[in-house]
């Protein structure tokens, strides 16, 4: 008598079927090995998560007895054991899926990434006589004859992306893709397939106008039951944002693979590296315990930077202090009015960029600018350069509102605009850029975050920039913003930091003037 099958019905009118779902952890078990590390040679045993993840993905099924899940987002600190599941994942899509000409991608941000879970499951294949025997194996490719089915490396970098018919995606380290035209192209690639599946695996990065973090969004969503997708399955191990990172409890919620991939000596000293340097504790927060973090290296905290907006208050006929960091004539350039009322400075910033060619600098700095523009929070002025003319009628557009008291710019940056603006009867100040100029305004804008007696408006550009700085330090401990060092455009905090330098000044001459302009 034939064995019967298995199943549980659900709610949403799916079926599991639990002989599908051993058959996919069996194969791990089976037909695959370790290549690397202290397991090399023994059979890849799936750890409890990943054969939960597994059982899933293969275990589900629609009415028709296709995949119910189509989506699968993974999401797990480092040396939780990813790279391996992914690498076994495409395999099973390989060998297993029953997909006619089955088209296995693995894709990533570059080629040596990409080429870390290929090498993993080559290394599979050869260790397998019975796989090995069915495939060719070439340097960025494994071919299945007798099916006509293929596995291929391939990224951002490559040529040419199209032409696919993808029925299984393996995106790895989605947090590291430069744009996502490349996550576009596969996953539109997947129309003709019957069951097609992307598969998901990263850590945490520090980018939220990414793909990445779009679908990490989307996937908590899902699981908290904000939207309905049942084609998507979401598998986030993470701490959460008000976890005590140096807490070993958070260290055992965020990672499935401690004590078994990662050992808790490891977390220990890596958690005491980021104590004493502050500059490594978004790194061990990000890839250790998958949180989401500002930058690599930061200088400002976002969850402080974030308690600084509310609403502006009426600013009508107040005095300010203005500030102007003009870049090239290409990139973004931003107007900063500070607003020192009480004990408290309120800012309103202004931010300008060529309307021709938005939406390739959106994808160059990975932000919306057409959708900031749209919300007013960018004024783009016509042509492919920056009209300098729009930003000086701008300027003096705000003058009829408010009190400009100086107009503060880099003093090495005294463009036709500077000497037009002090035609126009502005009180033009030269601000350098270097420590002796910077220092104070630095400690000022530290200090009024921690104390929130600063008050940003929650514009969501300048919020951007704030979390993209990084500074430099000189032997006096005297701290810069850093342009070259930081992630991406900080223009609108280094006009803040000049804005904030003036307000010190509190408007008394402290240089020498010449012709009309004020040096410090």
């Amino acid at each position: 008598m034939a064995k019967k099958q298995k199943t549980v019905s659900s709610v949403e009118g799916f079926t599991f079927d639990a002989d599908a779902a051993d058959r996919a952890v069996a194969f791990f078990a089976e037909c695959l090995t370790h290549t690397t590390g202290e397991w090399r040679g023994q059979p890849f045993i799936l750890s409890d998560w990943q054969a939960d993840i597994v059982r899933k993905i293969f275990g589900w099924k629609r009415p028709d007895g296709t995949r119910r899940y189509r989506t699968v987002f993974i999401a797990v600190p480092r040396k939780a054991g990813k790279t391996t599941l992914a690498a076994g994942l495409a395999l099973y899509a390989l060998y297993c899926d029953g997909e006619p000409g089955a088209q296995v991608i693995n894709a990533a941000a570059d080629r040596e990434q990409a080429a870390l879970c290929f090498e993993a499951a080559k290394g599979m294949v050869q260790a397998e006589p019975a796989l090995e025997s069915r495939s060719t194996a070439y340097k960025r490719s494994i071919i299945v004859p007798s099916t006509g089915s293929s596995y291929k490396v391939l990224s951002s970098e490559a040529y040419s992306k199209h032409g696919l018919s993808c029925s299984y995606i393996g995106a790895d380290e989605l947090h590291a893709w430069p744009d996502r035209e490349l996550w576009d192209v596969l996953t539109t690639s997947t129309g003709a397939r019957r069951q097609p599946l992307t598969v998901v695996t990263t850590t945490a990065g520090y980018d939220r106008h990414s793909i990445c973090y779009e679908q990490w969004d989307y996937a908590i969503k899902v699981r908290d039951g904000i939207i309905e997708d049942p084609s998507f399955l979401p598998c986030i191990f993470a701490a959460d944002v008000d976890d005590d990172w140096q807490d070993p409890a958070v260290w055992h919620k965020a990672h499935p693979g401690l004590g078994v991939s990662v050992k808790l000596e490891y977390m220990q000293a890596e958690c005491a590296k980021a104590q004493a340097l502050p500059s490594y504790e978004n790194t061990f927060r990000r890839l250790l315990l998958n949180q989401w973090t500002e930058s690599d290296v930061r200088w400002l905290s976002m969850d402080a930077w974030d308690k600084c907006g509310t609403e502006l208050p009426e600013l009508e006929g107040r005095v300010c202090y203005a500030a102007l960091d003009l870049s090239t004539t290409t990139d973004i350039s931003a107007l900063v009015l500070a607003f020192p009322i009480g004990g408290t400075v309120h800012l309103l910033p202004f931010f300008f960029v060529p309307a021709d060619g938005a939406e390739k600098r959106a994808r160059k700095d990975r932000v919306p600018y057409p959708a900031w523009i749209k919300q007013g929070h960018i004024e783009a002025t016509q042509g492919n350069v920056i009209d300098y003319e729009v930003i000086r009628a701008r300027i003096n557009e705000l003058a009829e509102r408010y009190q400009i008291r100086e107009i503060a710019i880099d003093r090495w940056n005294a463009t036709q605009l500077s000497t037009q603006l002090s035609g126009d009867g502005f009180e033009i100040v030269g601000f350098g850029q270097g420590f002796a100029s910077m220092a104070g305004p630095c400690q000022d804008l530290e200090r009024r975050v921690l104390g929130q007696t600063i008050n940003h408006g929650n514009n969501p550009v300048l919020r951007w920039m704030a979390s993209n700085v990084t500074t430099e330090q000189d032997a006096a401990g005297n701290l810069k913003p850093s342009k070259k060092r930081s992630t991406e455009r900080i223009d609108g905090i280094v006009a803040t930091l000049m804005s904030l330098g003036r307000v010190a000044a509190n408007h008394e001459d402290q240089g020498i003037s010449m012709t009309g302009f004020t040096f410090v």
